[in-house]
């Protein structure tokens, strides 16, 4: 089989996630996690085009929401592109990351409410709810 470049793969998997988004079967649509912006940049042009192409709007995040949802490491000391149909889209992912960092402030980011985090952030990446639960069982890698 050929072997593929890490740019194309990553570019059609943009391209994949961004047609989903149009299509509306996901609400919001993550990258891959890049090592560092500088990484990132190189891939900057092609999110612009892909994301015009599909009418949709995306932003580059440096601080990744991180949950039980998602082993830690995958994201922490990363960085993303983030697409999104509308405002409603992005607004809810800072959104949740707001209500995490004030779960934290109030030493209540435990238990419920951090499982109930983890299930809001999946459900916003249009995640069925199967796949949720399956994702948090299975994590063994969480934040500390």
């Amino acid at each position: 089989m050929r072997q593929l470049d890490l740019y194309s793969f990553r570019c059609g998997v943009m391209e994949c996630f961004c047609e989903m988004v149009h299509a509306g079967v996901k609400d919001l649509a993550l990258s891959h996690p890049f090592s560092s912006p500088e990484e990132r940049r190189e891939y900057l042009e092609f999110a612009a085009d892909v994301s015009g192409r599909y009418g949709l709007s995306f932003f580059l995040e440096d601080d990744p929401l991180i949950t039980d949802l998602f082993p830690v490491t995958m994201n922490r000391d990363k960085c993303n592109i983030i697409f999104y149909r509308d405002d409603a889209g992005r607004d809810a992912y800072l959104q949740l990351k707001e209500k995490k960092q004030t779960l934290k402030a109030r030493g209540l980011y435990c238990g419920h409410f951090r499982i109930e985090l983890a299930r809001r952030y999946g459900r916003l990446l249009s995640y069925p709810e199967s796949r949720i639960k399956a994702l948090i069982e299975k994590n063994t890698e969480r934040e500390s």
